[in-house]
This record gives C-alpha cells, sequence and structure tokens, in this order.
C-alpha cells in the first residue's frame, strides 16, 4: 500500500488508539482529579501521534526520521507515567498492562518505520509514498 497521508501509516493509527485510551483511562476515579499526572500522560501521548503527523508533512525523509524519534521518545514517556499512575493507583494492574502493550506496540512500528526510511537512502531510493 502506497502512504499517501500520515492517517495511512499504521504507527499513526495505533498511536492514535493510544492516546484515546489514555485520555479513556484518566477519566475516572482519583486520576481524574490529579491534574499534573494526567496531564502530562495525555501530552505525552498526544504528541506520540502528532509528532508522527508533523514528520509526515515536513517533506523529507531524514527531518521525518528525526520526528519519529521524538514520537518513539514520547512513547517512552507515556510508558513511565503509566508506572506513576500504576504506584499511585490510578490504574489497576489490568489497564497498566493494556495501555503498556499498546505503547509497546507504538514504539516497535515507529522504530520500523525509521529503519524502513533510513534503508531507502542506502541505495539512494526516496521514501515511495511522498513527493
Amino acid at each position: 500500500m502506497k502512504i499517501q497521508r500520515f492517517e495511512d501509516i499504521l504507527a499513526w493509527q495505533k498511536a492514535r488508539t493510544l492516546a484515546k485510551n489514555i485520555y479513556d483511562s484518566t477519566r475516572a476515579g482519583a486520576y481524574a482529579k490529579e491534574y499534573g499526572v494526567k496531564d502530562q500522560v495525555q501530552r505525552a501521548s498526544v504528541s506520540t501521534m502528532s509528532n508522527i503527523a508533523e514528520g509526515f508533512e515536513r517533506g523529507g525523509d531524514r527531518e521525518f526520521v528525526q520526528f519519529l524519534s521524538n514520537s518513539k521518545g514520547s512513547c517512552g514517556e507515556v510508558k513511565s507515567h503509566l508506572y506513576v499512575a500504576l504506584d499511585l493507583n490510578y490504574i489497576t494492574d489490568g489497564t497498566f498492562r493494556e495501555l503498556y502493550d499498546n505503547a509497546s506496540e507504538v514504539s516497535r512500528l515507529v522504530s520500523g518505520f525509521m529503519a524502513y526510511l533510513r534503508d531507502s537512502h542506502v541505495g539512494g531510493h526516496k521514501f515511495k509514498g511522498r513527493d
């Protein structure tokens, strides 16, 4: 499948799901009232998906890889914030595992996409989905 829009990127799709799930998990109980921790994890989840979109729209593959790196970093931040939420009993072990696994999947997809973009330059090829 040719990628023509950032919405076609599987990593972005999964990051969108992660952001929705993070927002859903922060709407209940004590978590909803803990603005500092809640806002940090929400911002990190949105940053994960936004960096993929922004990098795609920039146009250059090298710059795109940098934005994907930022996305991966934000994904790591999400995972770290999940530990805080777990330790403060804002989320259950099951919710932690589900969200952590979701974030890990996004991180793997972003890493794979970064490798693909880097490898596409080895033979002088440009990423096929963009001009």
